[in-house]
């Protein structure tokens, strides 16, 4: 028999104790969550209305603003909370709920940004095959796989967390539940979980980012053949916004996760998930917008039909 008592709740330290520096942060990240919300919304709603834009990239395009409101809407809202709150708790089914579809969106997006680079690699190489390579046959069981490869691993390391005894302090150093602030406070061995994590997201950041360098490889080669300045012009503010996206994403996943244990600073990771979290998915619409002359044709048709209706 041991005397232990099992945590029941968890606490979030979040940034910091300061009173006033919450309330000045709960400004500075609300602005941010809105515009997170209406970019990515905007973006969906932006596809689905104007024609020209039914097409697998923005599709995909799409569904990656989905799951960017989403992943805010996860983390955010409860952060904002916790900055105007005395008792910053959350529940233990309520902290696993919370890790599993954060860890969910993310991994899907990691599926998702090699499908979109996949899809450019078929755009750019293969131009007049295009609309047959990429049917709806091949983008949507691309656009599921993608979901199930999140949800599996997610389930994974839920799981295995989740069957770690919680039985010391119950401060999470951190603003949401996250996989590893909850091993940092396990009273138990946490060593497969450790090996779980470096394992399952080696694997996806390997194969993602392989898939991504090779197809863009061939984008290069495709570039290089072109004689027109305009052509390429064009494929490098298509595929230049998607790249971009994608080095950010990836380079703070692979900082996050990618490390021995010995070397967190849970302090110090939190401005990292701030940036994966809440940052990212509000940069994504001005990404793939801003360097985009479909989409930005598309938004100055809806100014001026909204224009002329008034």
């Amino acid at each position: 028999m041991r005397n232990i008592t099992e945590v029941t709740i968890f606490v979030f330290r979040g940034f910091t104790d300061n009173t006033e520096l919450q309330i000045l942060l709960f400004f500075l990240f609300l602005p941010i969550y809105l515009f997170t919300l209406l970019g990515n919304l905007g973006m969906i709603l932006l596809v689905a209305g104007d024609s020209r834009l039914h097409n697998p990239m923005y599709y995909f395009l799409s569904v990656l603003s989905s799951l960017d409101a989403c992943f805010s809407t996860i983390i955010t809202p409860r952060m904002l909370l916790d900055f105007v709150s005395v008792k910053k708790a959350i529940s233990l089914s309520g902290c696993a709920a919370q890790m599993f579809l954060a860890v969910t969106c993310g991994t899907t997006e990691c599926f998702l940004l090699a499908a979109m680079a996949y899809d450019r690699y078929i755009a750019i190489y293969h131009p007049l095959l295009y609309s047959v390579i990429m049917s709806p046959r091949v983008f949507v069981p691309l656009i599921l796989v993608s979901f199930v490869g999140g949800i599996l691993h997610s389930s994974i390391h839920t799981g295995a967390t989740w069957s770690l005894s919680f039985c010391g302090s119950n401060e999470l150093q951190h603003f949401f539940c996250d996989i590893p602030p909850l091993l940092a406070i396990s009273c138990t061995d946490t060593h497969i979980n450790q090996l779980l994590l470096f394992v399952f997201v080696s694997s996806i950041e390997m194969v993602t980012l392989l898939i991504v360098l090779v197809s863009y490889g061939f984008i290069l080669l495709a570039i290089l053949k072109m004689r027109s300045a305009e052509g390429r012009r064009k494929v490098f503010s298509t595929c230049g916004s998607h790249l971009t996206g994608v080095s950010i994403y990836h380079g703070t996943i692979l900082f996050m996760y990618m490390r021995p244990s010995s070397s967190y600073a849970l302090e110090h990771d939190m401005i990292v998930s701030v940036f994966y979290t809440i940052v990212i998915p509000m940069l994504n619409p001005i990404i793939y917008s801003l360097r985009n002359k479909d989409v930005k044709d598309a938004l100055m048709k809806l100014c001026r039909k909204y224009r002329c209706m008034n």
